[in-house]
């Protein structure tokens, strides 16, 4: 119930100026109070009114206010009504300072139950102590213990916004304040969707990890600042999970999947500083132009090969108990649910050699993940030819494996696969497998499923530390790079006794382009087959907001002249987690796994 502006709630807010010292307003009631109370509108606004203070004199020029502990009171418009789901709601001052560098909104705490209750357009006084909420250097400025007195209504039309400030800490002068972004915005990550109703997007496009394009020093750390100042993180003004996405028009479903890189217009919102991250606290649901899901794509040649994540695909006992397992499913249903949709995604590929990523290291018999999901590749077709390359009981001892399949109308295995154990692939990195094939008359070639350790920094007491610690760019680099160097020497060694052929290094090398252990390898005189297929940029993994590659596709000179095509499908990357198979229960290719495939045409098949 929304109280009227009686005589009982302005001897609240007179008793709250005097408690604060304000002795003039303990003498008589303000004109610009009684003017207000008497017409409802805005005639009290030029008329001053004493112990009032500026919202922009509260935030003040820096990161935090000057005035922490005092009690103030202010006049001002209700811009963001967010009591029920953040605790308080924006104010905003009408005129504001005339300053700039100092922000003319601001939170006050106000519980959704409480009376009067607010909305958007209100304009208030409240009286009220100033704090911080949120660490140093990253906190919000508000009002507590709150009176607030409703004396009116006169909307606010929002600040418009052009582009994006010079440095991250430039949104301070906007906090508190209703914005409009009159640019357009890119989605450039939308992995707490779902579960958070947030969304990161960004100016001028989408975000790329630093270290993708600039090796690991003050360029990227250059790019890491800009990256930082284009991104903006759009919220539902909810702290519910697994929110309703009111702010999405057409709801989330296939038809409109939001995937990173859709393109945002009029974005508007309240700026809220909360959890150690600027962002537009929605006022009004997202104007969106969303791409159509890609097909998967076709390269030229006469030889494809594929390097796919299978995102901890584990199959319980491999007789429908067993669950839930060491990873993976939860249950034999989702396991089925995740088995349809990798299915669909390599059937869609048709590769004739693919290495895998992320399989459960349970051997091949037909009890195993591996053999089951050969079995399943089959059963569903097109192709039904696919088989397995046995690489024994075990490969290494992490839980899960690489792997590798192959069309056995389209090429033939070569002696047996090799495996290199031991050093980094002891524990940290899984264990590479080399495998020699041919197709048609065409020479041997060697495809090597590859996974290295990945950048989580651990726990106590297996925590990554000296060389090994987080220098920017994920933990563990120095076991990858020994992991980089130790391949390269065994394949100095011919393992697959293939002499001169044509090799490919192939999969999830957690690593970016430019960091470290793929520039190793490149060193080495293997080459990126993108950067020669001359498709850039590329990515296949989108984290915190920033599309990269940790999956990549290197090629020594003689694999490298065979080469006439390089794809990736983003078929994963981009879509939310509402996709995946513990949500989605659809069978198709999208969100089949959190890394995107890649693929290759090559010819292979003559001499």
């Amino acid at each position: 119930m929304r109280l009227p502006a009686g005589i009982h709630r302005r001897q609240r807010l007179l008793a709250a100026l005097c408690a604060a010292g304000l002795l003039a307003a303990c003498q008589a009631t303000p004109p610009a109070l009684v003017a207000a109370d008497q017409g409802g509108g805005a005639a009290g606004l030029d008329v001053p009114v004493p112990g009032l203070r500026d919202i922009g004199d509260i935030q003040g020029r820096g990161l935090r206010s000057g005035r922490i502990g005092q009690q103030v009171s202010v006049q001002a418009i209700v811009v963001g009504a967010f009591a029920s789901g953040l605790g308080g709601v924006f104010v905003q001052s009408e005129r504001g300072d005339g300053d700039p560098a100092t922000a003319d909104g601001l939170f006050i705490e106000h519980v959704g139950d409480r009376e009067p209750r607010l909305r958007p357009g209100d304009r208030i006084r409240a009286s009220g102590r100033v704090t911080e909420q949120g660490s140093a250097g990253d906190s919000l400025t508000m009002l507590t213990d709150t009176v607030i007195e409703v004396i009116g209504h006169g909307p606010l039309a929002p600040t418009l916004v052009a582009s994006p400030p010079v440095s991250v800490r430039d949104w301070e002068r906007f906090e508190g304040m209703l914005l409009q972004v009159s640019a357009p915005l890119t989605v450039s990550g939308n992995d707490g969707l779902s579960a958070y109703g947030e969304l990161a997007a960004s100016f001028d496009g989408r975000l790329f990890q630093p270290t993708e394009q600039q090796a690991p020093g003050p360029a990227a750390a250059a790019l890491a600042a800009d990256n930082a100042r284009r991104t903006l993180l759009l919220d539902d003004n909810m702290v519910s999970k697994n929110p309703p996405l009111w702010f999405l028009r057409d709801g989330l479903d296939d038809a409109h999947p939001l995937r990173a890189g859709s393109v945002l217009s009029k974005v508007t919102g309240v700026l809220d500083q909360r959890r150690g991250r600027y962002r537009l606290q929605l006022t009004a649901p997202l104007q969106i132009r969303q791409p159509p899901r890609p097909r998967a794509p076709a390269v030229a040649g006469d030889l494809r090969i594929a390097g796919l994540n299978l995102h901890n695909l584990f199959n319980g006992d491999g007789r429908g108990g067993g669950f839930p397992g060491e990873r993976g499913a939860p249950s034999y249903e989702l396991y089925q649910v995740q088995q349809r949709k990798l299915v669909a995604m390599v059937q869609a590929l048709a590769p004739d050699v693919a290495a895998l990523m992320e399989v459960e290291n349970d051997g091949s018999g037909p009890n195993s993940t591996l053999a089951q999901f050969v079995a399943a590749l089959n059963a569903a077709g097109p192709a039904r030819d696919f088989r397995l390359i046995d690489a024994g009981p075990k490969l290494g001892d992490d839980a899960i494996r690489v792997a590798m399949i192959y069309r056995g109308d389209r090429v033939r295995p070569r002696r047996a696969a090799a495996a290199l154990t031991g050093g980094p692939f002891a524990g940290r990195s899984r264990v590479p497998l080399a495998q020699a094939f041919r197709a048609g008359s065409g020479p041997e070639f060697v495809v090597v499923a590859n996974h290295f350790k990945s950048k989580g920094c651990g726990r106590e007491p297996d925590q990554a530390t000296g060389d090994d610690a987080d220098r920017g760019y994920g933990c563990w680099n120095a076991v990858r790079v020994q992991s980089a160097s130790r391949l390269l020497q065994w394949l100095a060694g011919d393992p697959t006794r293939s002499g001169a052929a044509p090799r490919l290094i192939l999969g999830d090398l957690n690593a970016n382009a430019m960091e470290d252990p793929v520039r190793l390898i490149r060193a080495a005189g293997w080459q990126d087959a993108f950067a020669l297929a001359r498709v850039m940029p590329a990515y296949s993994f989108v984290f915190d907001g920033q599309a990269g590659r940790l999956d990549h596709a290197l090629l020594d000179a003689a694999m490298a002249a065979r080469l006439r095509g390089a794809a990736e499908w983003h078929n994963n990357s981009d879509e939310p987690e509402r996709f995946d198979y513990l949500h989605d229960a659809d069978g198709d290719p999208y969100r089949a796994s959190d890394h995107d495939p890649i693929l290759l045409g090559f010819q292979l098949q003559r001499l």
